[in-house]
């Protein structure tokens, strides 16, 4: 993995990006890191010297997104490893959840995305190799209730994931899905300052038992990113690698009981399913 360049998205200190960002220059690697507020990271930038490279970028503005790849091919010599990490979460009913949100959510942690991946590609592309790690959730295995929107946005990560996987392994390209439950991040905070806004009041009391939830959480999550970005990285290194990783215990425990409660749904529907058929 050594002497490898990261172009990693989501550099907010305390969060997943830059516990990437400290795991690759720690095995000997370059980081260029994109944040929308990049004078946060100036002490941390310049304490590793020109092995790291900052680059402002509002992810959902495709214009930046590629400027900021090119800016990065420059001054490395490419990319090799794509860590889309950047994304939040909102809450809200599926009835009620103001449209300009869902929109919003959609356009920062699924478009952006997109955006990012065919940036970076056509490098890795040219090279015949390169990594991508797409950041989803467990609420991408599962849906949370009162985040219906926010795990919309990550199942949909999942399945572009799935087929990106198998269009680009003829090109040498790995890719895989990222699961983190509960980790202990910034993002959490921001819950604390967020009023219920629902068009519908009778799903009020139920959002606010999910912001005061989330609230109680902060400070007190199980997951370690750091623990969980190294865990990522060990799985970068297996031959083959895995698919997905969930990290965490109680995002596994989530996901499988989740997975296994779905297999069996289907299952029992079987004869319904086959008899779907023309006869014959």
């Amino acid at each position: 993995m050594t002497g490898r360049t990261w172009f990693i998205t989501g550099g907010t200190p305390g969060g997943f990006g830059m516990a990437f960002a400290d795991a690759a220059l720690e095995i000997g690697d370059r980081v260029a890191l994109t944040a929308r507020r990049p004078a946060e990271l100036d002490a941390w930038a310049q304490s590793h010297g020109d092995r790291v490279l900052v680059l402002p970028l509002d992810v959902t503005d495709t214009t930046q997104v590629r400027q900021a790849v090119r800016a990065a091919e420059e001054r490395f010599g490419g990319i090799d490893v794509l860590v889309n990490n950047a994304g939040r979460g909102w809450f809200g009913s599926i009835e009620g959840m103001d449209e300009s949100q869902v929109r919003k959510m959609f356009e920062l942690n699924f478009f952006a995305v997109l955006s990012v991946l065919r940036a970076a590609l056509p490098g890795m592309r040219a090279r015949g190799s390169g990594w991508i790690v797409n950041m989803s959730s467990v609420a991408g295995l599962l849906g949370t209730t009162g985040f219906g929107y926010y795990s919309a946005t990550k199942f949909a990560i999942e399945a572009v994931t799935e087929v990106l996987r198998d269009e680009v392994a003829a090109h040498g390209i790995e890719v895989m899905a990222v699961e983190p439950g509960a980790f202990r991040t910034r993002a959490y905070a921001g819950f604390a300052n967020d009023t219920v806004e629902e068009a519908v009041d009778v799903y009020r009391p139920m959002l606010a038992q999910v912001r005061d939830a989330m609230v109680a959480q902060d400070g007190t999550q199980p997951g370690d990113p750091h623990r969980g970005v190294r865990a990522v990285i060990a799985a970068m290194q297996q031959n083959p690698p895995p698919r997905r990783l969930v990290l965490g215990s109680g995002g596994f425990d989530a996901a499988v009981a989740a997975l296994e409660a779905t297999v069996g749904d289907i299952r029992r529907n079987e004869t319904l399913s086959r008899g779907a058929d023309f006869p014959g």
